[in-house]
């Protein structure tokens, strides 16, 4: 993308009203009808996701991430839900290396009318081993996360920790563990929201960028923990 359209990526209030529109009329009729309106917030979502990639190639490896592999389709997977309604009521893009089937912990950002924005990132539906893997490092090495989402500045910028805790304690540990707070933890995802005043500034790609940049340590300690830790011998 040229450097003019990189530089005027932004949503508009039209987007929006749209998203707010396809939340009362969620059916293919209106939404072919209205089929203009999806285009136009398409192709803002498009510029924004481009801007994105292009300020995160600074800190990310994203050399061969396209704008089409990190954007989410508006169309919903109904065959095995009782909900019916064909649309998604927002916009999603994932940024990872090579999009939204990275495979690994990556960025997650959902543009919603009613200030239901949000940038996440973290352990959210782990397998079991890598839960396995997540509960043995804070038993044995809890400094290094604690020292990432501990920071005055990530803790500024996401206060709102998601995902599911077990109410009892998990086998192998004792419930006065001294972090037993985590290890209870079988979900650990990081969420800051936006406003839609927020969404709607010029320089909101520009925002996306700057949490994602504060998220990078957590995502890459998980990375590390889930996928490059080198296999260690073990024995008995």
């Amino acid at each position: 993308m040229a450097k003019q359209n990189i530089a005027k990526a932004a949503f508009t209030a039209p987007t929006l009203d749209f998203l707010r529109d396809l939340v009362q009329n969620n059916n293919r009729e209106w939404f072919q009808a209205n089929r203009s309106r999806y285009d136009a917030a398409k192709t803002e979502l498009c510029g924004v996701v481009e801007r994105v990639l292009t300020n995160m190639s600074a800190f990310e490896p994203l050399s061969n991430t396209s704008v089409k592999d990190c954007i989410f389709r508006i169309n919903r997977d109904i065959r095995f839900s009782k909900d019916k309604a064909p649309y998604k009521s927002n916009l999603a893009f994932a940024i990872g290396p090579g999009g939204r089937h990275s495979g690994r912990i990556d960025y997650f950002i959902q543009i919603q009318p009613g200030n239901q924005s949000f940038l996440g990132g973290g352990m959210w539906q782990p397998t079991p081993a890598n839960l396995t893997k997540f509960r043995q490092e804070v038993d044995y090495n809890v400094d290094e996360l604690k020292n990432i989402i501990e920071a005055d500045a990530f803790k500024a910028y996401f206060p709102e920790a998601a995902g599911e805790v077990m109410k009892t304690t998990p086998k192998g540990y004792s419930a006065d563990h001294p972090n037993i707070d985590l290890l209870r933890r079988k979900e650990l995802f990081f969420m800051h929201r936006y406003t839609d005043k927020e969404v709607l500034k010029p320089n909101f790609a520009d925002e996306i960028v700057r949490g994602c940049q504060l998220l990078k340590p957590y995502c890459d300690f998980l990375n590390y923990l889930f996928f490059d830790e080198k296999e260690e011998s073990i024995t008995l």
